[in-house]
């Protein structure tokens, strides 16, 4: 959450010209777009000199010819005004929006080739706001800020240049206010800038609440704590209330003062410029030219105050993105990739060592082959370091220290598409997309043909369930298969671990979860499953995994006992003692 709390500079001259890389592409857009705005520009300063001619050469000579000429021209002017505003905004959005697919589709590749590591430290909603609202923050800089402020720099150097050459001392006394604008500007800009990061702060504690409230939704309803869960929801909803309503303060004085401002600016252009006009030494269509120059040069002062905060969110967004950006993608394809030997299911470990964190090792110098076509059972209590084994495997993490060897290949000089193509796993809990069935077992995977899903689906016993579900293969699974019960899911997971026929199967706790009926339905689909193909299976019920060839046992970590069933019991070790344990407790 802190992460999303900072603000970051107004400008960052690093990260300004990085965001720019992503409009080269787009470099005659911006250059157009550029063009136009000026020229828009050019008309509307072109406005007030019109209406100047017309009360100077034509309203004072009462010459009507020239007044319709003029009005001709200034309606003319008016037009070419609209359509250069129409194509402006039409331009300046359209970059936007292309340089946010760009970038989006930039942050959705990356996010797919970090590591697993990275996900266990950032949680899901941080990067979510990454590809949405950071992103979004940037389009509105790109389409609304960096184009724009030419215009507006346009705009304030031609209307000073031109009042100084109309009249300097009428130019001057309208330049006196300039330093209360600056004084506004800048308390508007400080203390919006600290507004606007309370209601993010408060906004980010809503949002974390609300997803942390609606996962566990059975845990609030079961235990009658929607009350207070309401109750402290409410609290969070009125800070940023309250946290809104300190910014629209704020924007509900900066503008009327700047008003009153500009307004002090008109009445000494009419005081001073009325006295001008009557002694003669100005021209009514001068002083008349000076008030509406006077009206366009505070706007674009407004603009700019506006634009800084913009500038300053989208700075923070940019770095917050390309913090994530920067963050090392895990390597898919090494240097010199070996060749890779025709498969088979060895699998070998070599003094292999791993920790999440530097300070604590999880496995410690684990040792041991799995040869072709075995079935391995790998037991130990919780937290012995299973499944952070079975993980090393498919380099879902890296091994600090060791080898692992698939084939007789160390897996690390293997592309990561050619080695998890030989592994497939099947969890305890299964991960079901939103989707049909049929795309829930090939993933999407248009050369698996149709046959060869129903083929696995009959192997694994789920053809049946699937067949009376309304749409047969075809019906819509609701998010994370909510539609389905566990032992669904598990035969839909069999059925896809299947149909892409891996040479390696890992099992991780795949029936603990399910009653005893299904777990005999789900055991037979085990077997058809494992048939021709190394396996390993982690399971804490300890009776499921009597028939493989032999176990492995993890204790704290390290490789404690490896043997068949009977030869772990007769040597009453860790093994013997999970067995007596678990059969106390069964019978």
């Amino acid at each position: 959450m802190h992460d999303d709390e900072i603000m970051g500079k107004a400008y960052d001259s690093r990260l300004m010209k990085r965001l720019l890389r992503y409009l080269h592409p787009y470099r005659w857009h911006v250059f157009t777009a550029v063009i136009i705005l000026i020229l828009g520009s050019v008309t509307e300063l072109l406005l007030p000199y019109l209406t100047k001619v017309a009360i100077d050469k034509y309203i004072a000579a009462r010459e009507i010819r020239g007044l319709a000429l003029i009005a001709v021209i200034y309606l003319t002017v008016l037009l070419v005004q609209m359509v250069f505003g129409y194509l402006q905004t039409y331009l300046t959005q359209k970059l936007g929006q292309k340089v946010m697919f760009d970038l989006r589709n930039q942050i959705f590749s990356h996010v797919q080739r970090l590591p697993l590591s990275y996900f266990d430290q950032n949680p899901v909603g941080r990067i979510v706001t990454r590809v949405t609202n950071d992103v979004e923050t940037l389009n509105s800089m790109l389409s609304s800020g960096v184009v724009t402020i030419f215009g507006d720099i346009f705009v304030l150097v031609g209307i000073v240049v031109i009042m100084l050459v109309f009249n300097w001392r009428l130019a001057l006394l309208t330049f006196i206010v300039l330093p209360l604008i600056l004084l506004t500007s800048r308390w508007f800009r400080v203390h919006v800038r600290e507004s606007f990061r309370q209601v993010r702060i408060r906004i980010a504690r809503i949002n974390s609440y609300l997803q942390e409230n609606i996962m566990g939704m059975a845990t609030v309803q079961i235990f009658n704590r929607e009350q207070k869960n309401f109750q402290r929801f409410e609290e969070l909803n009125r800070d940023h209330l309250q946290a809104y309503l300190q910014t629209i303060y704020y924007y509900a004085v900066f503008y009327p003062l700047i008003e009153l401002i500009s307004a002090v600016a008109i009445a000494l252009i009419l005081w001073y410029g009325g006295l001008q006009v009557i002694s003669g030494a100005l021209t009514l269509g001068v002083v008349v030219a000076f008030l509406q120059y006077a009206q366009r040069f505070f706007q674009p002062i407004r603009d700019l105050s506006e634009k800084y905060n913009l500038l300053q969110s989208a700075m923070a967004s940019s770095e917050r993105i390309f913090k994530l950006l920067d963050t090392p993608q895990q390597v898919l394809m090494p240097q010199n990739p070996a060749a890779l030997p025709p498969a088979c299911g060895e699998i070998g470990f070599r003094d292999v060592s791993f920790g999440y964190n530097e300070s604590d090792e999880v496995l410690k110098k684990v040792s041991f082959t799995i040869k072709c076509g075995e079935k391995v059972a790998i037991v130990g209590a919780t937290g012995a370091g299973k499944t952070t084994l079975i993980n090393l495997i498919s380099r879902m993490y890296e091994p600090t220290h060791g080898q692992i060897l698939l084939d007789g290949v160390d897996t690390q000089l293997m592309g990561l598409a050619d080695l998890r193509s030989r592994v497939r796993m099947v969890l305890q809990d299964v991960f079901i997309f939103s989707g049909t069935v049929e795309y829930n077992i090939r993933l999407g995977d248009q050369s698996i043909p149709m046959e060869r899903v129903i083929q696995a689906a009959q192997d694994v016993r789920a053809h049946e369930f699937i067949s009376r579900l309304p749409d047969g293969y075809q019906t819509e699974l609701s998010e994370r298969g909510s539609n389905l019960s566990v032992g669904q899911k598990q035969l839909i997971s069999f059925a896809r671990a299947l149909v892409f026929d891996p040479e390696i199967l890992i099992m991780d706790e795949a029936t603990s979860s399910v009653d005893t009926e299904t777990e005999i339905l789900l055991r037979e689909a085990t077997n058809r499953l494992m048939a021709g193909r190394t396996s390993l299976i982690i399971a804490h019920r300890l009776s499921t995994i009597q028939n493989v060839d032999w176990i492995l046992v993890l204790h704290k970590g390290e490789v404690r006992e490896m043997g068949t069933h009977e030869e772990l019991l007769a040597a009453r070790g860790i093994y013997y003692r999970l067995y007596q344990l678990q059969y106390h407790l069964t019978n």
